[in-house]
């Protein structure tokens, strides 16, 4: 009967620690572990039980299938909350070392970034698959499927011949009321960003107000330039690969082109998505395991075939219609800085008049 009762009161001390609002995750899961080590909770409640967390800044109908593949395939409970990569990002920061997240998702190298000094060392046998370029430097974080700036074009509107080689070349009066951007959406604040490591604050702003002067149309985010520019209402658009080629998988994109720019400057840069680990997970094990998944053959070919990026680890091709990716020149920054940059970018295009 002590027995019964010691378990009951257990079981009652487990359930106020872990729905506690006075400790944090990393806390919560500290104080079980010690009263399990001292072996007062025998079992009682779990910790090593928790789900593999994920904060994930790709959206679920993106990578939704592959996050439900790899609890088929490994067997692993794993809990999943999805939001904007940099709203993770300053929820990441504000948690600290408390967070309860075992994994970050994000979709561009400037939120992981901003959360890497929350983050662990990944081994280098999980990481080795991809190109040094596509990886922090300090090997925080590791991109998993990337994309690359390019323009859109309306095929009706505006000539090969005439297309520009670099991202100078579209501040020509002859554009002018002619492109589409996304001032607020964030590949456009991260090519901003590269810009500013690439040239400097003061030139990127003097970019930045010459194509304001331009009179740009202004959209929310890239898919609508896309669409845009399918319909002939813009000659050009600074947007994503790849949303072109999943219009045309929903049979449109009759009459809009990508054009990769061959200048090496900003308007190609290469944006990884990426994962880091938290560095207090207690399930670091199991997160390895799902970024090796993530470079597995088997994910990469989905990226390829199904979400059209680029598949980041070595010995998988993109899909036919794309160049390879070592073929497009790219700015020579480190995109572990891009994040030190992005503040500043989202200033210079407001104070631009772009916002």
């Amino acid at each position: 009967m002590h027995i019964i009762f010691r378990q009951s009161l257990l079981s009652k001390i487990c359930g106020v620690i872990m729905s506690s609002g006075f400790l944090a995750g990393k806390c919560r899961r500290s104080l079980l572990a010690t009263l399990l080590t001292a072996g007062l909770l025998v079992g009682a409640c779990g910790g090593a039980d928790d789900p593999l967390l994920i904060y994930s800044g790709r959206g679920e109908e993106l990578v939704g299938p592959l996050i439900d593949e790899f609890r088929r395939s490994s067997g692993l409970e794993v809990e999943v909350r999805y939001a904007g990569s940099t709203e993770l990002a300053a929820t990441l920061l504000e948690e600290g070392s408390g967070t309860e997240a075992d994994v970050f998702l994000a979709q561009d190298p400037a939120s992981l970034g901003l959360a890497a000094p929350l983050m662990a060392t990944l081994p280098s046998e999980v990481i080795d698959a991809v190109p040094p370029r596509f990886r922090d430097r300090s090997h925080r974080w590791v991109g998993v499927s990337g994309r690359i700036r390019t323009v859109i074009y309306d095929r009706d509107q505006v000539q090969v011949s005439d297309l520009p080689a670099g991202i100078d070349d579209l501040l020509n009066p002859r554009w002018a009321g002619m492109i589409g951007v996304a001032p607020t959406n964030g590949s456009f604040l991260a090519f901003v960003a590269a810009m500013i490591l690439d040239r400097g604050e003061a030139a990127t702003l003097e970019w930045l107000k010459d194509l304001a002067a331009l009179d740009p149309l202004d959209y929310p985010k890239n898919s609508p330039i896309v669409a845009a520019a399918d319909a002939g209402e813009v000659g050009l658009g600074l947007v994503n690969h790849y949303y072109l080629l999943r219009l045309q998988a929903e049979g449109g994109g009759k009459r809009a082109a990508n054009h990769f720019l061959s200048a090496g400057d900003p308007g190609s840069l290469v944006m990884p998505s990426g994962v880091g680990v938290l560095s207090g997970s207690e399930q670091s094990e199991d997160a390895h395991r799902f970024i090796e998944f993530l470079l597995s053959e088997t994910t990469q070919r989905h990226f390829a075939e199904q979400t059209y990026e680029y598949p980041l680890a070595a010995g998988v091709r993109p899909a036919a219609s794309l160049p390879p990716i070592d073929s497009i020149p790219t700015p020579d920054i480190d995109l572990s800085d891009l994040h030190t940059a992005l503040e500043r970018a989202t200033d210079l295009v407001a104070e631009a008049g772009l916002l």
